[in-house]
């Protein structure tokens, strides 16, 4: 091994800077170079790599973003490429990058992404390229590992937030709405929630009946409470109900924008009581701003056993937190399907015993 290239893809994630510094922190310490691409899998079509050394990762791990630059749109196996009459042809590039790689003399490729950019990253190991993959979402639904980095960082950010309602909901005796990202999976609600002290917690998961979260409110008016708070999850919907589309975007990796169910729940919750209803939509800024503590711990956790993995030769692997560890395991597993919150899991029990409505009875 001589050489590493490194590119993030998908959505940008706080604590990719510190994964970024910490491979090339410890490639250099095994006498190896590492090779950034900018822009994602976009960068290895169009052969945009340059040197990763330490001027360039100086000062990187308190930032938010990616040095790197990233995309979400630029699949190489369907690339699409905007003719000069403004129409679209959608080609397989992957050849490309494989070119490019060769020319690049690179020998093994540490793609830090979420599933879409990790099943990305497994056809290239399956045409031959040496891959090693790194967990990334604010979503935290990535199967084989206990956590994404990000996440934390998010969850910070949601819970903050809530603080904040809450001053409000009580001076004003009102609902307030939270709405949270997470795309089809909860947990960025649910940790919140109970982090944030709602009383409502909205998810994918359980299809809410909103005469049961009116029951809820009402019982802690009973009980002398004059406001209340709620979290909801972006892909929430109400039983027998559909899940809000913000937008659909033609000729995208995930054309479907979620996003409006904050909103949607507001207006229903307010008509049957009469409660006065605000809603608060976090969107991009879990996204944003410096990594907590937590996520660049973990980051760096990653970005070294990355390394390691390169070096022991785990191709087609993705590195993982699982109890206390950092293991490898099959990138095919890890973006097999997507991680849910499920009935028998810990932390919703522990919800659900602080007396959290979910919507379901």
């Amino acid at each position: 091994m001589r050489r590493i290239a490194i590119l993030t893809g998908g959505g940008d994630c706080p604590g990719l800077n510190a994964v970024i510094r910490a491979v090339v922190k410890t490639a250099q310490r095994h006498h190896l170079e590492v090779i950034g691409i900018r822009d994602g899998f976009r960068g290895a079509v169009e052969g945009d790599f340059f040197l990763l050394d330490e001027a360039a990762i100086s000062g990187i791990l308190p930032r938010g973003g990616t040095i790197l630059g990233t995309t979400n749109r630029d699949n190489p196996f369907a690339f699409n490429r905007v003719l000069e009459d403004g129409g679209k042809i959608t080609a397989d590039r992957s050849a490309d990058v494989l070119r490019n790689m060769r020319e690049q003399q690179i020998d093994v490729l540490v793609a830090i992404g979420g599933d879409g950019s990790l099943r990305i990253a497994l056809q290239f190991w399956r045409l031959g390229l040496p891959v090693v993959g790194i967990p990334k979402t604010i979503d935290n639904d990535l199967m084989c590992t206990d956590q994404t980095f990000g996440f934390q960082t998010a969850l910070s950010v949601a819970q903050e937030a809530l603080d904040r309602l809450h001053t409000t909901a009580e001076s004003h005796h009102r609902m307030m709405v939270l709405e949270v990202m997470g795309r089809n999976a909860g947990w960025i609600a649910l940790y919140a929630g109970i982090a944030g002290g709602a009383d409502v917690i909205l998810i994918p998961e359980i299809p809410y009946d909103i005469g049961k979260v009116v029951d809820a409110v009402e019982e802690r008016k009973r009980q002398g409470k004059r406001f209340s708070i709620a979290v909801v999850a972006e892909a929430a919907k109400p039983l027998h109900g559909e899940v809000v589309v913000a937008q659909i975007i033609k000729d995208r990796p995930e054309p479907v924008r979620l996003g409006g169910i904050g909103a949607k729940f507001s207006v229903d919750f307010e008509a049957l009581t009469g409660i006065e209803t605000r809603v608060t939509v976090l969107g991009h800024l879990q996204r944003g701003g410096s990594p907590v503590a937590e996520d660049r711990i973990l980051s760096s956790r990653y970005g070294v056993a990355a390394v390691e993995a390169v070096l022991r030769g785990e191709f087609g692997m993705m590195v993982a937190l699982q109890g206390r560890d950092i293991v490898c395991a099959p990138m095919a597993d890890a973006v097999a399907q997507t991680k849910l919150v499920t009935p028998a899991d810990a932390i919703l029990s522990v919800a659900r015993n602080l007396g959290i409505c979910f919507g379901d009875g």
